[in-house]
């Protein structure tokens, strides 16, 4: 049987210990019989996890003898990993056994420099403090996972789960990981990564800015055919002045910050009305739907059918979950 370790850290999130514990426990194998045998290890008799603390029935020694380790997030970015934990995952790593992280269990992971010349992800929330921590790893915050091979990376919170399905799958095919997933409530795949949940703010400009009238009025008007030199004209400024004064005060071009401010009100629009995608493309002023469709894809990370899906706001009033007994 496969056996999995899930490390439990001091300050460990909750939401990350538990979806290993949980997806993995769910996988069955055709006949019935468990696919993994999960193993709760830790450093420590007693560890932190918030609100509650636990006793992880297994001591570091687990690592060595798991097939799959798995490494939660903790909130506490700044706290040092104990060096018993790095050689021991070091130790594992040289053994051939896989090692994956969830969430900001990218930066335990990190912290032993197994993932340096990789490529790997975490929380878009926390990618920058990643990169800047860890320059020799590729941090790649719009992706739900990065499978490596022997290392494996995912991104916030849910893509947790999507991570230890997709290893399920890897480990015992399509048939198995389905089956974990309807036991979860959960897609196998999901489309588009990271990039559709990430907050897409403008780049800020100082108050009282040169710039800021112009702002307002290019988001007033960002559904008309605005070119540089409208913009410009806008500005009384030259073009040459309008790109060199907007890198200064945004750092991107005005064009860019135009596209940018198109595609947060469509996403606006997608989330807020029922109104068809061609008809949203013009009124955010794409003169095309497939440029629109392609542009928004490339920023947001998914289709606009695909978001209005994930992010369309309800009406109806949710049904009340009445507990049985």
């Amino acid at each position: 049987m496969h056996t999995v370790a899930v490390l439990a850290l001091d300050d460990v999130i909750p939401f990350d210990l538990a979806t290993p514990i949980e997806v993995f426990s769910w996988a069955r194998l055709p006949d019935g019989r468990a696919a993994y045998e999960v193993k709760v290890c830790g450093p420590a008799l007693s560890v932190s996890a918030g609100v509650f603390a636990l006793q992880p029935p297994y001591g570091l020694e687990a690592l060595a003898a798991a097939d799959t380790i798995v490494l939660p997030g903790c909130r506490d970015l700044d706290r040092p990993i104990p060096a018993p934990v790095v050689d021991a995952l070091r130790e594992a790593a040289a053994q051939g056994t896989r090692i994956a992280s969830i969430c900001v269990g990218a930066f335990v992971f990190a912290a032993t420099g197994l993932l340096d010349g990789h490529r790997a992800t975490t929380h878009w929330y926390a990618a920058d403090l990643l990169a800047e921590r860890h320059p020799a790893i590729e941090v790649d915050p719009n992706v739900l996972y990065v499978d490596n091979g022997q290392f494996l990376t995912s991104a916030g919170a849910a893509a947790g789960l999507d991570l230890c399905l997709y290893v399920v799958r890897r480990d015992y095919g399509s048939a198995v990981a389905a089956d974990a997933a309807r036991t979860a409530v959960m897609p196998l795949e999901r489309e588009g990564g990271q990039a559709q949940f990430i907050v897409h703010d403008q780049p800020p400009t100082p108050r009282g800015s040169e710039l800021e009238p112009l702002l307002r009025w290019m988001e007033e008007h960002c559904a008309r055919d605005l070119s540089l030199d409208a913009i410009a004209t806008q500005a009384g400024m030259s073009t040459r002045t309008l790109n060199r004064r907007f890198r200064e005060q945004t750092g991107t071009t005005p064009l860019q910050w135009l596209l940018r401010t198109r595609i947060r009100r469509a996403q606006a629009l997608l989330e807020a009305t029922s109104q068809p995608v061609d008809r949203i493309a013009g009124r955010v002023g794409f003169g095309s739907p497939t440029a629109f469709r392609e542009r928004f894809k490339r920023v947001v990370g998914t289709n606009p059918h695909a978001y209005r899906a994930a992010f369309r706001r309800s009406e109806r009033v949710p049904h009340q979950v009445e507990r049985a007994g």
